[in-house]
């Protein structure tokens, strides 16, 4: 093999090994998950964003309200539970900032005048609560 085939094989092969080896490292179609450091975009499209504590607890659940209602954004204290929460009820167009007392409980609404929506509901990943049975 001549210097002149040599210089154009050996790249082509690199090239033709490297694109191979591409396609096992980096597979494609969308990432079950990622960790980085950083993010920068303009513009980010998903179904629900949660920030956690490095324990895991949950400090904000940004989602869709459960049954077909609109969005909610809910900020919780350093324990995990609700301190505030700004959505809209299900099956409604109204809003509502909700505010809860040191246990978590519902202790008051800021809405438009005269309206009362029915926001106690939980975003839809989130688990339902237990309802009481007749035997308690």
């Amino acid at each position: 093999m001549s210097s002149r085939e040599r210089w154009t094989v050996y790249p082509l092969l690199f090239l033709a090994l490297g694109l191979a080896m591409r396609a096992i490292i980096v597979p494609h179609g969308e990432f079950a998950a990622a960790r980085v450091d950083g993010l920068e975009a303009t513009r980010l499209v998903c179904q629900e964003i949660v920030i956690e504590s490095k324990d895991g607890t949950i400090l904000v659940h940004m989602g869709r309200v459960a049954r077909g209602g609109g969005g909610r954004i809910e900020i919780k204290d350093a324990d995990g539970v609700d301190a505030i929460a700004v959505g809209t009820g299900p099956g409604a167009r109204d809003g509502a900032v909700e505010f809860y007392d040191g246990e978590g409980r519902p202790a008051g609404e800021l809405t438009a005048a005269g309206e009362q929506p029915a926001m106690h509901e939980q975003p839809a990943t989130a688990e339902p609560p237990v309802a009481p049975t007749a035997d308690r």
